[in-house]
């Protein structure tokens, strides 16, 4: 499987599809699909399964290794914040707008080399995803 077949095949999903042998396909060859749930999830699944809390919209950490998850108790733990500054960011946009108005539930942003898909809902955009390899989630830090 290569990004564009992925990218075809995502492109058909609609919100509340649970392709299973999709996301397992995607994990046996190295991507990481990241799309917006609910009103309050990040969720990723292929090489990575996992969700980050993101009420309002929020940021996931994302290293060649996986989602920096953070062991301590508060946002100021000397250890997440040593692991989050290795890693890429992942942007979870809630209700982006473009000429005032907005156009999605969510929208997923990162600098890591990716590609896009759209998952509809009744026939509206609800969300703007990200596929991308998981080995090109390192940083030169």
């Amino acid at each position: 499987m290569n990004a564009e077949i992925l990218l075809k095949k995502l492109s058909k999903l609609k919100l509340r599809d649970d392709p299973k042998e999709l996301y397992a396909e995607a994990k046996k060859h190295g991507f990481v699909i990241v799309f917006g749930a609910s009103d309050d999830l990040i969720e990723f699944r292929g090489a990575i399964y996992d969700e980050v809390g993101a009420y309002g919209g929020g940021n996931a950490f994302v290293t060649e290794n996986g989602l920096v998850t953070n062991e301590c108790d508060d946002e100021d733990c000397p250890y997440f914040q040593k692991e989050r500054a290795k890693a890429q960011i992942i942007r979870a946009v809630w209700c982006p707008e473009k000429d005032g108005k907005t156009y999605a539930s969510w929208k997923m942003e990162t600098n890591i080399p990716h590609n896009t898909f759209k998952i509809m809902y009744d026939g509206e955009l609800y969300c703007i995803g990200l596929v991308f390899l998981l080995t090109d989630a390192k940083t030169e830090k």
